[in-house]
């Protein structure tokens, strides 16, 4: 044990092109600054003012730990197997086989399991995507010229992707998440605006509670908006001095530090403005043929688009360096990776066409893949990778009740919040993404 102390992963990381720190902040902005931030305001309408703001802090800081106890883990994972990096897969499996029998005859399927749901997670976020930018633009082009099926627009966006998505690596990125977090906070200056006039008394809405039977609406939403578990592993990855990722003063910390504040703020006011009348996306809420809520929309709309190559970078990248065969040639490798990302535009295309309703599919993605990814198996891997020494008799055992804590709270979110979720796509299915969000 004394000799796995002595080696250290991050002096043995052979990274090719390596992300600065301000890089690695821009990217954690872009990642999670969209969709989820838009759709908060019904979220809060779901859980009610105060009640909603107690959940998402709550929630927030839980995911937070949970992240910071998944890169540790792999961070001991990587010392213990004397290598530079561990993935995620990698390192389930191995902390796994360290663990009581029952998870060490299941090690080589969990790495497995968590790369189908790091690439289902991913993939649901891109349909997400896809659907919120071709709803945007058709809500803005409706009023100033004529309306066209929603299907059209879908296929125009899926179309303009390839172009994007074709980028491969994720340090040529930067530049585009720097374009889309500009966009996306300008575009959010001139929609508060909108929020902070005609402000109804705050008695008119829901200043507790809300809807008991939304909440694990709010709670999938809130777990889509705040995590995106690929993106931030990916990062840490490629981070020139990956050291000053977590921490008390990590780019991961002051990241989440500064989205935690604006999604409270965005979230209350945007309930408090629009009340019941609230939409989906609340850029759907901004007033028709009016220039700066217009520019708004075009903006945030523009912003996500720029998103997609960000989030769906994740499956290629598990796609390529764990199941792709490496021996062939560099020029073959480089053309199957362009096909495949061709593939995935147009299947996340096709799966966007469908009648699917922009709440509902947010909430699924966050409440199946962030409970398992971001909760459940780093609290797993904690206890499998100090089995037994830190369980004797007479060892305070304080982590192990903590991430028993940590696995019930996921499992409730992943069962209950995927139930509903799964349950008011099917009563949703084919109702307009446009306007106010249909609660019939």
């Amino acid at each position: 044990m004394a000799d796995t102390e002595v080696y250290n992963p991050y002096n043995n990381r052979n990274v090719g092109s390596p992300m600065s720190n301000v890089g690695a902040f821009v990217t954690l902005m872009s990642c999670v600054i969209g969709v989820g931030l838009l759709a908060l305001p019904i979220g809060f309408h779901f859980a009610g003012l105060l009640n909603g703001i107690f959940v998402l802090i709550v929630s927030t800081l839980l995911l937070l730990h949970g992240m910071h106890l998944l890169i540790r883990s792999m961070l001991e994972c990587s010392r213990r197997m004397k290598v530079g990096y561990a993935t995620y897969n990698e390192s389930v499996t191995y902390s796994f086989r360290q663990g009581p029998g029952c998870f060490r005859c299941w090690a080589k399927a969990g790495g497995y399991f968590v790369d189908l749901v790091l690439c289902c997670s991913h993939y649901g976020m891109c349909v997400v995507y896809v659907v919120f930018v071709a709803v945007g633009y058709k809500y803005i082009i409706d009023q100033y010229i004529m309306a066209f099926d929603l299907r059209i627009y879908v296929a125009i966006v899926g179309l303009l992707n390839i172009p994007f998505f074709l980028i491969r690596k994720l340090t040529s990125l930067t530049c585009i998440n720097m374009m889309s977090n500009a966009m996306a906070y300008f575009g959010l200056i001139f929609m508060f605006y909108f929020l902070f006039i005609g402000l109804a008394p705050i008695s008119e809405r829901r200043p507790i509670f809300g809807d008991v039977n939304k909440m694990a609406l709010f709670l999938g939403i809130v777990m889509f908006s705040i995590s995106s578990v690929g993106v931030i592993l990916a990062i840490e990855s490629m981070m020139e001095t990956p050291q000053d990722y977590i921490g008390t003063c990590g780019m991961l910390n002051m990241s989440i530090a500064v989205v935690l504040v604006s999604y409270a703020i965005f979230g209350v006011f945007g309930y408090w403005r629009f009340g019941d009348k609230v939409a989906g996306s609340i850029s759907l809420n901004l007033p028709t043929k009016q220039a700066v809520a217009t520019v708004s929309s075009v903006l945030i709309v523009s912003a996500v688009f720029l998103k997609y190559p960000l989030s769906g970078y994740v499956v290629i990248d598990i796609i390529m360096n764990h199941y792709s065969n490496k021996n062939g040639e560099p020029e073959l490798q480089k053309r199957k990776e362009i096909i495949i990302r061709i593939g995935f535009v147009l299947m996340t295309t096709a799966n966007a066409l469908l009648p699917l309703n922009l709440i509902p599919l947010v909430s699924l993605v966050g409440a199946f893949s962030i409970p398992l990814l971001n909760l459940i198996f780093p609290a797993f891997m904690e206890i499998c990778l100090y089995y037994p020494p830190e369980y004797r008799a007479g060892r305070p055992k304080w982590k192990l009740w903590k991430n028993l804590l940590l696995i019930i709270f996921g499992g409730f979110v992943f069962i209950v919040g995927t139930f509903i979720a799964i349950k008011e796509m099917m009563e949703s299915w084919g109702r307009s993404n446009v306007g106010p969000y249909d609660r019939a």
